[in-house]
């Protein structure tokens, strides 16, 4: 079992991404995982309201969803591996990476905002950005608005990009899907509100770990990136250095400080928290700057981290155990 079937599937896998809208909802299969996970939200509700009874069925729920479609993946692909050889890998690595990662459709998501902005369409700008967001986008000035823009790019970077191919780089594409189910279950259940904190927790907890390597990965690449463009690498540095705790999440602030500093302006979620100073404004230039980065740091990441992985464990013979070959 040869390196190279995993690292053309890697790179091919990407480059369509980058290029290729992703298909429409009806055909997605993490579209359909999420109509099975609505389906199955209600049946977790305990009548009695029993907290520990809640959190049981959330944590069957996410780790039965983990493992039996991440086994089925990996099933899958071992068996195709075997039947048509180095060819499949390839094919079954491209066709996960499409549905797992998220450059194009995140690139997609800000040019429709900013375009709604450039034609003074507030009430569409604020609608459009409630889709890629966890807040109340309902009263958000447009400074707030661009604000908002850049830090969901700068956390997609972890979790629609970096983390999935951190998995790929280490599990194959097996990986990378088994962390879209963890990904998916966070964003749908992985509230702290009463109706969703027990049922969510698990699904919560095991998004905050599985993020927790590539959050800190994707600050130092962010950081060699903004050096590429010309932006600010060493205010980043310093930015990250004192911002990274100031989300609630345990990851989020890492990329997030790190874009505010190489783009040297304020990232503020009203209410809850500032990253960044203010040397300059939140623009539409600094949100195109940002989409930037994030081409740059997946680049990076390949080279200087999956890559090189991938090499070293096929020279321990990883993958053909992993593969069964």
């Amino acid at each position: 079992m040869t390196p190279e079937y995993l690292i053309t599937g890697l790179v091919v896998g990407i480059t369509i991404d980058i290029i290729v809208n992703d298909p429409p909802n009806r055909c997605h299969p993490v579209s359909w995982l999420g109509r099975l996970i609505e389906f199955l939200i209600p049946k977790l509700k305990d009548n009695k309201k029993s907290a520990i009874k809640e959190k049981l069925k959330g944590i069957i729920l996410a780790t039965s969803l983990v493992v039996t479609f991440g086994l089925i993946i990996h099933v899958s692909i071992s068996s195709a591996i075997h039947l048509f050889g180095g060819l499949a890998l390839i094919i079954g690595s491209i066709l996960v990476l499409k549905v797992t990662i998220a450059i194009r459709s995140m690139e997609k998501h800000i040019d429709g905002i900013v375009g709604e902005l450039q034609a003074n369409n507030w009430k569409s700008a604020q609608c459009k950005l409630s889709m890629i967001v966890r807040r109340d986008t309902d009263q958000l000035d447009e400074q707030h608005i661009l604000s908002a823009m850049i830090e969901c790019i700068g956390e997609s970077i972890v979790d629609g990009i970096v983390s999935p191919l951190f998995y790929y780089t280490f599990i194959g594409p097996a990986g990378a899907f088994a962390y879209r189910i963890i990904n998916t279950l966070d964003s749908m259940i992985g509230y702290k509100d009463d109706y969703y904190e027990n049922i969510g927790w698990m699904s919560a907890k095991l998004d905050t770990y599985a993020n927790s390597v590539p959050a800190r990965i994707t600050a130092i690449l962010i950081v060699i990136s903004a050096k590429m463009i010309g932006a600010d690498w060493k205010n980043s540095l310093r930015i990250l250095e004192r911002d990274h705790d100031k989300t609630s999440s345990y990851n989020a602030g890492y990329p997030m400080a790190t874009m505010a500093g190489a783009l040297r302006i304020k990232l503020e979620k009203i209410g809850q928290y500032s990253l960044g100073d203010e040397y300059e404004c939140v623009s539409i230039e600094k949100c195109r700057a940002a989409i930037s980065i994030m081409k740059l740091t997946t680049v990076f990441f390949c080279v200087l981290v999956s890559i090189p992985c991938i090499l070293i464990l096929h020279l321990v013979g990883w993958w053909e155990i992993l593969f069964g070959i």
